[in-house]
């Protein structure tokens, strides 16, 4: 073995800053059992989670995780398993049933009560696991397993707890469990066992890598059969978590491929959007516009989805809405529910003068500039304004207020839509005459 060898060996050593075994081994087996504080204190992280999937709180949810003692009998599993330890797995294995049952009882109750029913972002991306859950779960639990055998622990084990995210699967199956969604259960219970399975696997991996004394000899039949046990868990749960992948694979690659559709066919035409809903599991499937100002007539919305091919989008139909009652209908739906968009330009225009105060641009020089280049007018005003294209996405566009002696023909208009463009560096800018 050649010196360069050796160092790099030496350099990548897990032997290196070990804790004592027999430290390590009383430490997991005292982590392990579920009683009195460890209850309270699992009762409380669960309702906190549950509080932050309810509100949509990021930050609630992963103080929950920090606080949860879920990952002692996770790790006792995989200690017992990687020692042929029995009683520790049994035990283990025990006080998880006890927390999972504790955990979703505790959920069930909260979002029974609970005055909100709707199912936010943060609990439904709890819903479908997929394969990189499992290598979030399984490289988080071997983080987690190196920490714990190290005589200084560091900061990996906050991180190990928010990345395994134990609590908000478990409180999503709670909800679903409280709302009778069955759906959102299993989805939910099955990422709770993924994440509880790999991470056991990993604890075995590092336990037996780490040559952890074996607590009972086991022939090797008997080994045999504890191989074959974790490759048939192993493969059940890795098989569904491989077709949600494929499925969210493409659902995303059909997203993508549509606002490409749409930014080439609309967006690079300048014809702003004010409403937008694509809707993938119908048959076909939907992409659903209406816009501010452009009209399409009928030859035209067929010659648009003929085109869906040319974009790769198969057994889908482009509706483009102009039914001005059913669509206001349809946006102020949106309002209400805090997804909005803008749906029509008199909304926009009054929306506008309240809001020019928090986007004002100095526009005192471009004010000067207008009046020169166009004369009739006399005040003009520049703001920047959300225009949600859809839920936690959206597109900041500035909007010109000006007011004019006289009204302004639609070539002056274009002109003076144009030099705004260049002025400002937008790549769209939207144009309104103010009545005096």
């Amino acid at each position: 073995m050649t010196d360069i060898t050796q160092k790099i060996l030496n350099f990548i050593d897990l032997q290196k800053g070990e804790e004592n075994k027999k430290s390590v081994i009383e430490n997991i087996t005292g982590a392990v059992s579920f009683r009195g504080s460890n209850i309270w204190i699992l009762a409380c992280a669960i309702i906190i989670a549950s509080v932050g999937l309810n509100v949509n709180s990021t930050a609630v949810i992963i103080g929950a995780m920090l606080i949860s003692p879920l990952m002692g009998p996770i790790v006792g599993a995989g200690f017992g398993l990687g020692m042929y330890d029995f009683e520790l797995l049994k035990k283990s294995m025990k006080n998880l049933l006890i927390a999972t049952v504790v955990s979703l009882t505790t959920s069930a109750i909260y979002f029974y009560i609970s005055p909100f029913k709707e199912a936010q972002s943060e609990l439904l991306a709890r819903t479908s696991p997929n394969i990189y859950d499992i290598l979030i779960a399984f490289f988080g639990g071997l983080v987690g397993v190196i920490a714990v055998t190290r005589v200084e622990k560091g900061n990996p084990i906050p991180g190990v707890a928010i990345a395994t995210a134990l609590m908000p699967p478990l409180c999503t199956a709670g909800y679903g469990l409280a709302l009778g969604n069955y759906a959102y259960f299993f989805g939910a219970l099955y990422l709770y066992t993924i994440n509880c399975v790999f991470i056991c696997i990993a604890t075995f991996v590092i336990v037996k890598f780490l040559n952890y004394p074996v607590t009972k000899q086991l022939d090797l039949q008997q080994q045999k059969r504890v191989k074959y046990g974790i490759t048939l868990l192993i493969s059940l749960l890795i098989v569904p978590s491989i077709y949600f992948a494929y499925q969210l694979y493409v659902q995303k690659s059909y997203t993508s491929r549509t606002e490409f559709f749409i930014q080439k066919e609309f967006l690079d035409k300048d014809y702003p959007i004010i409403y937008k809903k694509i809707k993938y599991s119908t048959a076909p499937k939907r992409i659903e516009l209406a816009f501010l100002a452009k009209k399409f007539t009928d030859n035209e919305i067929i010659d648009l989805n003929k085109k869906l091919a040319e974009y790769d989008l198969p057994n889908t139909k482009l509706i483009i809405r102009q039914d001005t009652v059913n669509l206001r209908k349809d946006i102020m739906n949106q309002i209400n529910s805090n997804q909005s968009v803008v749906d029509q330009k008199d909304i926009l225009i009054n929306s506008l003068r309240n809001q020019l105060a928090q986007y004002q641009f100095n526009t005192t020089q471009i004010n000067n500039e207008a009046k020169i280049l166009f004369p009739a007018v006399t005040s003009l005003k520049i703001g920047n304004y959300n225009f949600e294209e859809e839920p936690n996405k959206s597109k900041i566009i500035p909007v010109v207020l000006f007011q004019s002696k006289k009204k302004m023909d639609s070539d002056t208009k274009q002109k003076m839509k144009l030099w705004l463009k260049e002025r400002l560096t937008k790549d769209s800018v939207e144009v309104y005459q103010q009545n005096n």
